[in-house]
């Protein structure tokens, strides 16, 4: 209800001075108009301005609105309100389509009705660095200021003023349902760390929407101490999807899975035998004796202090074509044995060489015997 305010002004003078002037009581008891001349002087009366509140606007006496006020509530009631939706798209895991306003060193800026986001770049889809990587991050956002992006809302904290959003989320809400494990996928490596390789999967349409891990492990059969001494950023690699936490949008992809499992493999398949190869990368030592790669001879007499082998001896050796580790490598074939007789492989740079193995363990017995043998050799 409008609330109504005034000041009244004064009169010199009131009702008394009127009637000492005007009129005279005599013993009569009737009154007589006093004729004598005086001189009656009045003040003009003044007033304040009279002011009518009502909602959220002020109303002058002269019908002004103050605008000032007005437009401060509507504003502060619009943030309020978009706050709240930035709140539901968060809760629903709703995509939001944002225009970016500008970037900073950070980040770039995201419209979001009357508010003003942030997407950090680590956020930002893999697709735009893969379609121009020689282009910098900042070179990336300018190029980028203008558009619109499809951006998912993490963060909306109203109190600390805290709007975060995410595209990497968007593209897993769109993507992810067509990707299972054992797919293979063309790939680009991205950042590269000690510890692994986060990858970029390339879309059937050419784009880079999603980003798994490489973990050390899956680099390459071979040990691995650093990912950053096999795999480089901007490499072009094949990977495999070995699992998918969809509850936590990640990714676990692998190398080495796409190439044969050296465990599996034997001195004819690191070496082909056919009319191409050259005679000399075999040898056998029935004419001649073989040398031991360096250190494996201090290897080959602790297995034989070990209970349940017999006898272990160097049979052949060859070149490999490629150079996989300049470092001693040993490990048990899982082909067949014959009678009581197990194969085992040993690497150093090309040259491989293949030791047969005679005891009575099992495959078990030979892994754990090997594991206590590499654990006491330097």
């Amino acid at each position: 209800m409008p609330v109504f305010t005034a000041s009244l002004g004064s009169v010199s003078g009131g009702l008394s001075f009127l009637s000492s002037h005007f009129l005279s009581t005599d013993n009569s008891s009737q009154n007589t108009l006093i004729t004598t001349p005086f001189n009656f002087q009045c003040k003009r009366p003044t007033f304040l301005k009279v002011s009518v509140s009502s909602g959220n606007s002020t109303r002058t006496d002269d019908g002004v609105v103050d605008q000032t006020l007005v437009s401060d509530d509507i504003k502060q009631s619009r943030r309020s309100a978009d706050w709240e939706a930035a709140r539901t798209y968060r809760e629903k895991g709703l995509i939001y389509e944002g225009k970016i306003e500008g970037f900073n060193g950070g980040g770039l800026l995201i419209k979001f009705n009357s508010l003003l986001g942030f997407l950090p770049f680590p956020q930002l889809s893999p697709s735009h660095s893969c379609k121009e990587p020689q282009k910098t991050i900042q070179e990336i956002a300018r190029a980028l200021t203008g558009s619109i992006i499809s951006v998912k809302v993490i963060q909306a904290e109203e109190d600390n003023r805290k709007l975060i959003f995410s595209e990497k989320e968007a593209n897993w809400s769109k993507y992810s349902s067509q990707i299972n494990v054992g797919d293979i996928f063309e790939a680009m490596v991205g950042s590269v760390e000690d510890y692994g390789a986060f990858v970029h999967l390339r879309n059937s349409d050419g784009c880079y929407y999603l980003t798994g891990l490489v973990h050390v492990s899956e680099v390459s059969w071979d040990l691995v101490q650093d990912t950053r001494d096999i795999l480089t950023e901007g490499d072009k690699v094949r990977v495999k999807i070995v699992n998918i936490d969809r509850g936590k949008s990640r990714i676990t992809l692998s190398i080495k899975q796409l190439e044969q499992d050296p465990l599996l493999e034997t001195l004819d398949q690191v070496i082909p035998q056919d009319s191409s190869v050259d005679p000399d990368t075999l040898n056998t030592n029935d004419h001649l004796t073989i040398e031991p790669l360096p250190g494996l001879d201090t290897i080959i007499q602790e297995l034989l202090n070990e209970d349940g082998i017999d006898n272990v001896k160097i049979s052949r050796q060859g070149f490999e074509k490629r150079v996989v580790s300049q470092d001693l490598q040993l490990w048990l074939s899982n082909a067949p044995p014959t009678g009581d007789q197990y194969t085992l492989l040993a690497r150093a740079g090309r040259q491989v060489q293949e030791i047969q193995l005679t005891t009575s363990l099992g495959q078990d017995g030979i892994k754990r015997a090997l594991q206590r043998v590499l654990e006491r050799v330097p």
